[in-house]
């Protein structure tokens, strides 16, 4: 049983969350420069992919999961998860006694000082239909042009370990062709999935295009809670929790793609999530 202490500190937990091992992507580069932190990771792989799903979906699935850490006392919840960063972050900010931090939003003002004119974002459709990269960037930059477009079998490309089959190759490959029509000289990976796609995608253009939004948001995810004094510099051993909502094992088996997971996550599912 979860019992709420209700007493943040530095040594409570950071959470991620993602609709499977995407996020692991952003776990793995806020570890590397956080290594005293106490990790929870909630995948839900049930309702995956998030880029297919309606606002009210989303919102009630981040209920289910930001209640669950708010249950384990978390400091702050990452939401690794571009889609749900996208469509449903202004909504939730303020709804939680913990800080969140959403990877669109966050990354975006550092987006915007890139010395170009014209920007690629592959993503979800609900990110996409979201124009939220377009809208962030617009904040800070109104001059640079930023092409948004859905890659809608990638995710499944991933989550399946199947980066390998030629056919999937073919596809990614014929994504990326129709955007670069547009010209552009930097592509942002805006989903966590796509990061695991860096290698095919650098067969077909040069490596140093693609931006993997995940190493400015670990080091901003590091800032705001060094100035907010949670930062936690004394674990000796830290601690790490893995949540699913479907396939423990499955997850374990495509996470080992980027991140080793040590045991088969917990599975846990909500009874009114849908």
């Amino acid at each position: 049983m979860i019992t709420s202490k209700n007493n943040i500190n530095s040594n409570s937990p950071i959470a991620f969350f993602d609709s499977g091992v995407g996020g692991l992507t952003v776990l793995n580069k806020v570890k590397k420069i956080l290594p005293n932190e106490n990790y929870v990771y909630y995948g839900d792989t049930l309702h995956m992919p998030y880029g297919e799903k309606t606002k009210e979906q989303l919102l009630e699935y981040s209920d289910n999961i930001f209640k669950l850490f708010e249950d384990m006392n978390c400091k702050a919840v990452v939401m690794a998860c571009n889609t749900t960063s996208s469509v449903i972050y202004e909504e939730v900010k303020n709804r939680y006694n913990f800080k969140l931090f959403p990877i669109v939003q966050s990354v975006s003002e550092i987006l915007s000082q890139l010395p170009i004119n014209r920007l690629g974002i592959f993503a979800t459709r609900a990110t996409i239909d979201s124009n939220a990269y377009q809208r962030e960037i617009a904040k800070y930059n109104k001059n640079m042009q930023v092409f948004g477009q859905h890659c809608p079998d990638w995710v499944h490309i991933v989550e399946e370990n199947a980066l390998s089959e030629q056919k999937n190759i073919e596809i990614v490959h014929k994504d990326l062709e129709k955007m670069l029509l547009n010209n552009p000289e930097k592509i942002v990976l805006g989903c966590t999935h796509y990061p695991f796609l860096l290698e095919i995608l650098s067969q077909f253009a040069p490596k140093e295009m693609f931006i993997d939004p995940a190493e400015s948001f670990a080091k901003k995810i590091k800032n705001e809670l060094e100035s907010s004094g949670l930062l936690n510099t004394e674990t000796k051993n830290p601690t790490e929790r893995f949540f699913v909502s479907s396939n423990p094992q499955l997850f374990r088996q495509s996470a080992k793609m980027f991140y080793d997971v040590k045991e088969t996550p917990e599975l846990l599912t909500f009874l009114n999530a849908v």
